[in-house]
Formats: C-alpha cells, structure tokens, sequence
C-alpha cells in the first residue's frame, strides 16, 4: 500500500528541476517530463520513480515471460527499460554486434517513492516503510538550490562516427538492392555517434538537451553507472483502460528561424509522396501488430500523417489505437508489437534481420523504450530516440540516429535526415548549445 499527500506547487518549473538534482541520490531513477506538451493523449505533465524496493534485471531470453511475472506479483507501479534487442525474445533473431554501452535487455524496479505532477498539483506516493519521509523530503527538494549539480570537470567531447560518408552511401545502396529485389519494402538503418574516455555530467548535459528540444516525451533514467538522457518526440505505445494507442513517427524536416520558410518546409513534409509513403507502410505494420491483441474490428487510424512541430523539427505522425479485451495482460500487449515499427520496417522480420547485417553497433536502449506499468495494468512508453546514452564506468558516450529506406530513398538526402536529427545531441555534447 501507498501512502499518499497532495501539494500545490507555485513554480513548476523550478520545482521540476529540484526533483531532478534531489533523484541523484539513488541508484534507481526514472524521470518522465512531458514538457507541457499539449496532445490528446496525455497523463502527467512528469513522473519521478526513485529508490528501488524490488527490481528485475535480465538478457533477452525469456525476458517478456520475466516482466510478466514481476509485473503481475508486483501490482504496484514499476519503472523501467526496454532495449531493441528484446526483439530476440520475440523472434529467432540474434545480435552479435559491439555494444561500447553495456546496459541490461531489460531493467524494471518497484520505487519506493514516486512524484506525479499534473499542472500546479503534485501527489507523492510513498511504500510502507518509507511514509515517514515523505513531508521531510517535500521540504528538502523545495529548499534545494537549483543550482547544485557537479560543475563539470570533463572536458572536451569528441564525436567520432562508427561509420563514415562513404561507407554509409554503400550500405544503404546495398540496403536498397534488398528493397528493389523484394525482400522488404521499408527498413530503418542506424548509425551509432561516439566518444571514448571521456565523462559528462549527466544532469546537466540532460537539462540542456532537454531545453533545446522540449519534446513531449523527454526522460532522464538512471541505473546505478549507466544513464539515458532522452529527448524523444515519440511515444511507442499507451494503455489506458481498455484503449491502446501507437504514435508512429516516419517523417522528418529540418526547422528555419524565418517564419515564411519554416511554413515552407512544413508544408513541403505534409505534401512529400515519399515520407507520406513511409508513413503508411509503418502505420499498416501498427495495424497489423496492434490487431494481435485487440478486440475484433477494434483497430483505428485515428491521425494519419499529421505535421506536429516541434523545436528542432517538423515530424510526420500518426495515431493508431485499439481496444483490448479486460483479460489480457499488459506485458502480452508490449510483446506482441515489439520492436515498435517505426524503428524497424516492413516485413518486420526480414527488415529487423537486415538491419542487423548492415548495422555497426548493437542498438541496445536506442529505439528501445523507457515507462512504467500502473496497478491497474495500463502503461505509457516513449522510443528512445533523439537521445544520449552514457557508462559512466566505461567512459563511453553514444548517440545513434536513423532513416528509413525505401525505394524512393536517395542516399545522401538519408545521410542529411541523419544529421538533422543528430543535431542536438552533438551540438549539447559539443558544448555549443549552452
């Protein structure tokens, strides 16, 4: 059981801050800011999750069957991961390439305290055995300076890419040769962005990530020496009651300062035959995975490559939604559309098989998903993209970003896509955003 207060809070934004230097005391964080992004389909303006009471860590094997069991002996709210190569536990496939990050396949913990805010109300929810602590806490993290983070001591970062110009023109024409034989009709291929020996301060670098991209679904997640700094403008999936909704995002424009041009651009994404077609083809796979589950004749388009704008860029988004029989389980939901289509490509299977050739670097947490599961069995997971992933340990810092390929797809306007989207990242990491 939980014992509850309710608090009004006069400067959310401050407060918000607060939260996130008080949560680095623990070595389970999981932090979710909308950033008071207004869509349909919203809950919380943010989530706090910190101190784990119990907690599950596993590789791909019989991961989904794991989370089940936690997730139905826990009934309480959990918090966590899911890296892109669950996709093992799903289908017979395999990831063999390097991973420099090292993070767990899946990670979920029961928070001992958890902070939900929805515009001035805060409601802190704290386990027996830790309720005592609630009022003190409230008053610790309100008397916290904002200002109180590590200054940082680490220098430059130098960005290296783990596959250059030329080589990424050739592995997308090869990527191409699969499309045009027939293999597949769309696939999303990635490329990693690295440092080596060398740190960051993860609070900080999150918070100035975060301000430059204000997205609706940014997250900040700590697991003892490793972290994700997230600032993702998607949301993978969301259950809510009997409702299931999918946001796809295929479909990317650059924004301009100038207002006329910045309408230009919009406008050209919302009309462009090719990024609509990718689109459509992920929105189907959605279908498709969504209908597994759903109650028969249940599946709708709800948005169909919609123009959301966002600080860095203009993206193409859709909304697919279901309804679900009260019988089943959340964890079969998740199981049975993972990985989300949007990262992935159609057929799922094939694409998934040559992304994995093509690749350099295993995905890992990168277009995987970061949320949690409520008592009642609904859930809200975001894809981990437009995101920093940090070992502390290792000294290893990482980036990745992607397109999809299709039949249309010229290599280097997919090589352009790459580095609009890295953007942010690099230019945080590269201290140029401050």
């Amino acid at each position: 059981m939980r014992t509850q207060q309710r608090f009004t809070i006069t400067n959310t934004k401050a407060f918000k801050d607060k939260l996130v230097l008080w949560a680095q005391q623990f070595d389970d964080v999981v932090w979710l800011d909308s950033n008071n992004y207004q869509h349909q389909y919203g809950s919380y303006d943010a989530i706090l999750a910190v101190d784990a009471l119990t907690s599950i860590q596993t590789d791909v094997k019989d991961a989904f069957k794991d989370l089940k069991d936690y997730q139905s002996l826990t009934n309480d709210w959990i918090f966590g991961c899911l890296t892109y190569d669950l996709k093992n536990d799903t289908e017979a496939l395999s990831s063999k390439n390097f991973d420099g990050l090292e993070f767990p396949d899946l990670y979920f913990f029961q928070p001992k305290k958890l902070f939900l805010l929805k515009g001035a109300t805060l409601i802190i929810k704290y386990l027996s055995g830790v309720e005592d602590e609630l009022t003190s806490d409230f008053k610790a993290i309100s008397q916290l300076e904002e200002n109180t983070s590590k200054p940082d001591k680490c220098g430059d970062v130098k960005i290296k890419l783990r596959i250059h110009k030329d080589d990424y023109f050739n592995k997308v024409t090869r990527m191409l040769a699969h499309i045009h034989h027939g293999s597949i009709y769309e696939a999303n291929f990635c490329q990693e962005f690295y440092a080596e020996n060398t740190c960051i301060n993860p609070v900080q670098t999150y918070r100035n990530l975060n301000a430059i991209s204000n997205p609706p679904f940014a997250a900040f997640v700590k697991q003892f020496d490793k972290y994700i700094l997230s600032a993702s403008p998607e949301r993978y999936i969301k259950k809510e009651g009997l409702k299931v909704i999918s946001q796809p995002i295929k479909g990317t424009a650059k924004r301009s300062k100038h207002i006329e041009e910045d309408h230009n651009l919009k406008t050209h994404l919302a009309e462009d035959e090719k990024e609509r077609s990718e689109n459509v083809m992920i929105v189907d796979l959605v279908r498709n995975d969504l209908s597994k589950t759903a109650t028969k004749g249940s599946v709708k388009v709800e948005e169909l490559c919609k123009i959301y704008t966002f600080d860095q860029v203009h993206q193409m988004i859709s909304t697919v939604t279901a309804n679900v029989d009260k019988t089943t389980h959340p964890v079969d939901i998740i199981k049975s559309t993972y990985p989300m289509g949007s990262m992935t490509g159609a057929p799922k299977i094939s694409a998934m098989q040559i992304i994995e050739h093509l690749e350099e670097t295993k995905r890992g947490m990168y277009s995987g998903g970061i949320g949690y599961f409520t008592p009642e069995g609904d859930f809200d997971f975001n894809v981990i993209i437009r995101t920093i992933l940090y070992n502390e340990t290792k000294q290893y810092i990482s980036y990745s970003v992607g397109s999809a390929i299709t039949a249309k797809s010229e290599p280097l306007k997919e090589y352009e896509e790459c580095l609009v989207k890295a953007k942010a990242m690099r230019d945080v990491l590269e201290g140029k955003a401050l």
